[in-house]
């Protein structure tokens, strides 16, 4: 259980994500984007991403929606940017564990500032909203353009 102290600062780390979200820019010499929608909450996101071999150099968004969803893509693009693919899958799959509830560890290593999302397990409607960015990422590392829902069928996100 996280304290009520961390709980309050982990909503302000949100909360200034979401206001002043990082990389929340058009990447004019992307050479990869990926579009997610959350229909549930209404999130609507694009990523960018400039890939260069097997190293994501760059990656921006643009789009809209509830505070979860802004501050989770912000925050994700800040730590996947300079990583390999196959870093960033497992940023990916240390995150969603983390939101699905089966990673009970609020200070993993490959997490860092991401374990602000932590207590967003506890709300499962949110988790959509939090992985959104995320499955949105993992399509554009895999194919160009592709657009993903969190209500299709073979979405995992919650």
């Amino acid at each position: 259980m996280i304290s009520p102290d961390l709980r309050d600062l982990y909503q302000e780390v949100i909360l200034d994500h979401s206001k002043n979200p990082r990389n929340f820019r058009i990447l004019e010499q992307a050479n990869h984007t990926a579009e997610g929608f959350n229909p549930l909450c209404g999130d609507r996101l694009k990523l960018y991403l400039f890939i260069e071999g097997d190293q994501i150099k760059d990656i921006t968004f643009q789009g809209s929606g509830c505070a979860i969803s802004k501050a989770s893509a912000s925050m994700m693009t800040a730590s996947v940017k300079g990583k390999n693919k196959k870093d960033a899958r497992a940023i990916f799959e240390e995150f969603h564990s983390m939101l699905s509830g089966k990673n009970h560890s609020f200070d993993s290593p490959k997490l860092g500032k991401l374990s602000v999302f932590s207590g967003v397990s506890e709300f499962p409607v949110r988790v959509k909203c939090a992985t959104l960015a995320w499955h949105t990422l993992k399509a554009g590392m895999e194919t160009d353009g592709k657009v993903v829902s969190t209500e299709e069928e073979n979405q995992d996100a919650g």
